[in-house]
């Protein structure tokens, strides 16, 4: 059983750890804890680790914020990975 999680943020050392880019710091630090490392794919830098018996693929997108949609769909249909097996981080809330 596979889940996606999504640590989204911008690529560049300008938004590195910013408010806007805790996604890919929360990312990072799930896979570093994890023994895994990111290396580029398509779209996003991935990893994959294991947690629980369970496989997770984790992204950080390299299309910037507003484009982070494309890369995670790439990656859920690539995987094979249902959107109730997904987990996205970004610097919001969604409030009603």
């Amino acid at each position: 059983m596979k889940f996606l999680l999504a640590g989204l943020g911008n690529p560049g050392n300008e938004y590195a750890h910013t408010r806007h880019n805790i996604g890919f710091d929360v990312a990072n630090a799930f896979v570093t804890k994890h023994g895994g490392q990111f290396q580029n794919g398509r779209l996003a830098y991935t990893a994959e680790v294991k947690w629980k018996g369970r496989i997770v693929v984790c992204i950080c997108p390299t299309t910037f914020m507003n484009l982070s949609g494309k890369a995670v769909k790439y990656w859920l249909d690539k995987e094979k990975i249902t959107p109730d097996r997904m987990m996205v981080i970004v610097d919001e809330l969604a409030l009603p």
